[in-house]
């Protein structure tokens, strides 16, 4: 599906089912592996957890989790992430993440259990940065390493 057509999709449909690219939301969502299911966006403000689609002013497409509710905005990170995106409008997202879909099974992630992951995973936050960090920083060595060698 060609990225422009998103928003009319959900306009048409209610729904838009694609694969992602990237790795920013692993581990609940494997880069060209898993399908996701995104509902049009409600009337209603989005709720801490949920992950929506989003069109930054730049026009790129996200798909990325709300770690924060404020008055004014949402902040986001992708599950995989250590960088928080501050100030998302409601008018820039276009729909939430209701399923996913992982060799052919469907995981609904509106379920008790689902959300008790996430809910673990976004406290974990603050250590899961500086693993990241770390992990990142290690990469960096051993390429450096082997360029070298």
């Amino acid at each position: 599906m060609n990225k422009s057509t998103y928003e009319a999709e959900l306009e048409r449909t209610g729904q838009l089912i694609y694969t992602t690219v990237g790795t920013s939301m692993r581990p609940f969502i494997r880069s060209q592996e898993d399908l996701v299911v995104i509902q049009r966006r409600p009337d209603t403000r989005y709720g801490k957890w949920d992950a929506v689609l989003y069109r930054r002013d730049s026009g790129q497409y996200v798909l990325h989790r709300i770690v924060k509710v404020g008055p004014q905005g949402y902040t986001m990170c992708g599950d995989n992430r250590a960088n928080l995106e501050h100030g998302i409008r409601d008018d820039q997202i276009l729909g939430v993440l209701t399923a996913v879909i992982r060799k052919g099974q469907r995981i609904d992630v509106n379920t008790e259990t689902y959300r008790r992951k996430i809910r673990l995973w976004v406290a974990l936050y603050p250590l899961r940065a500086v693993i990241l960090k770390i992990r990142g920083l290690l990469f960096r060595l051993w390429k450096k390493r082997k360029e070298n060698a």
